[in-house]
């Protein structure tokens, strides 16, 4: 499956489907749609097009479910931009992605009484001075969190440095994007930073960057599960590289067939 993935990414690289004009914004948008859909966004693909490129909000929409998107979308050119830069991931460049993520639907949390006269605000990617749990999934206790986050990023970056094959570099990605989320260090925005984290990754490398979709969130979850079950990454591996190979077959197929639509003019 890794080699169906590494000969997938080659081919789309050596298309031409990445010089199509709005061919990353399409992406951006694609990615965003789905990553906020995950988390209870309302808004269809269409309606968060029109958001982004015409500032048109969708009809009955909430407006929280309109700042999510603009914000997820916001903090996506951003890490797009530091993957330009090579920004090394470090504790501050994770709270400045959150912050983004939170900008307009975070708020100033008071943790009384675990942790006395302490404020944590979402809108600058502050970490939870709270523990915080997800169906029956309780994640790792608050004072855990700096240490565990630094630990993180400094093995990332060591990482980062040396990796280069295809598959090392997906592979790399989803871990990173696993390990993030099971410690959870925020109180909100989690996953969709913890996604973000993944593409980032993918950006530094100028690969095809990964969508996780929305009709797949039980698998997602479920994948998730068993990998903090099985105390390792495979499961979570397994269907992050599905869910690429099955968007970059589809991407493909829908260009390589541009032409059909109109075979009934000539």
């Amino acid at each position: 499956m890794s080699s169906q993935l590494e000969i997938l990414t080659i081919k789309y690289l050596a298309s031409d489907i990445i010089q199509t004009v709005n061919y990353h914004e399409s992406q951006c948008i694609a990615i965003t749609h789905h990553s906020t859909a995950i988390e209870g966004s309302t808004l269809t693909l269409t309606e968060t097009q029109l958001l982004i490129t015409q500032y048109i909000t969708a009809k009955g929409k909430p407006m929280t479910h309109h700042l999510m998107v603009t914000d997820d979308y916001e903090a996506l050119l951003y890490i797009l931009d530091e993957a330009k830069k090579k920004t090394p991931i470090s504790p501050e460049f994770l709270k400045s992605i959150n912050s983004l993520v939170n900008k307009n639907t975070g708020q100033v949390r008071n943790t009384v009484p675990i942790a006395i006269g302490r404020i944590c605000d979402d809108t600058k990617g502050d970490f939870r001075l709270g523990n915080v749990s997800a169906g029956d999934t309780y994640f790792v206790n608050y004072d855990k969190v700096i240490p565990m986050v630094n630990d993180l990023c400094q093995k990332l970056q060591e990482k980062i440095s040396e990796t280069k094959a295809i598959n090392d570099i997906y592979n790399l990605s989803f871990d990173a994007h696993f390990y993030l989320v099971t410690i959870h260090p925020w109180f909100d925005g989690n996953g969709r930073t913890n996604r973000l984290l993944m593409n980032y990754i993918q950006a530094n490398f100028d690969l095809p960057l990964s969508i996780v979709c929305t009709e797949d969130k039980a698998d997602y979850i479920e994948a998730l599960i068993e990998s903090r079950k099985q105390e390792n990454t495979e499961p979570i591996r397994e269907f992050l590289t599905q869910q690429h190979i099955k968007t970059l077959e589809e991407d493909l197929e829908k260009f390589e067939g541009r032409d059909k639509g109109i075979r009934f003019l000539l």
